[in-house]
């Protein structure tokens, strides 16, 4: 309207328009977001190293490109560097994130072992939901304390317990978790390593 006065700028930022499509794509999506996070996290003062941000970034740069296969690889790299002792120890959940790598053991060890296949992937798929509604939960509490939009992600995670409790992991728990994963991405800022520049704020021109 002629005359009317500017509209200011909103500060939420642009969401993505979707998540992704492919099941393996998504599956990359669940551990981008949280890992995001930690390398965020209060403990590494504002800059972890950068042994921890090159993989991440990698993991992200080939996500970007379709490279899926690459962006697991990357971030199982994280994992195992995430376990190392020379680094602060992760708080929980995220602490969930680090993959050591164990000494060799009689597969007769593993207590699933006598779990036949169907069992396993049940049980499997079991843990990563609980795993993910963690990461989701304390993704919020991290946002919500750091100044970052985050007053409609909780709905998501609700209706995901909701389906988690009554349904297990099913389809309905990961469209609400793939969601919120999405938006995490779009307003945390990348982590930025030790003698990088940091990063502008999500909402700067």
């Amino acid at each position: 309207m002629p005359g009317a006065p500017n509209r200011p700028p909103s500060s939420t930022p642009e969401e993505p328009a979707a998540v992704p499509t492919d099941q393996a794509a998504r599956a990359v999506l669940r551990r981008l977001g949280p890992s995001r996070v930690a390398l965020r996290l209060d403990l590494w003062k504002g800059a972890p190293s950068p042994e921890l941000v090159t993989p991440y970034d990698r993991a992200e740069q080939a996500f970007a490109k379709g490279d899926i296969n690459g962006a697991s690889g990357f971030l199982d790299q994280l994992s195992v560097r995430f376990a190392e002792p020379r680094w602060p120890t992760l708080p929980l959940p995220f602490r969930e994130l680090r993959v050591s790598i164990p000494a060799p053991m009689p597969p007769q060890w593993d207590p699933d072992h006598a779990l036949g296949a169907p069992e396993k992937e049940a049980k499997r798929l079991r843990r990563d939901g609980e795993k993910q509604l963690a990461f989701a939960k304390a993704t919020i509490a991290w946002m919500e304390t750091h100044g970052l939009a985050a007053d409609d992600l909780p709905p998501m995670v609700s209706a995901a317990e909701a389906a988690f409790a009554s349904e297990g992991p099913s389809p309905a728990v990961w469209e609400n978790l793939d969601r919120l994963w999405t938006i995490v991405r779009a307003r945390v800022p990348a982590p930025q390593p030790a003698g990088a520049r940091p990063a502008p704020p999500p909402d700067a021109a």
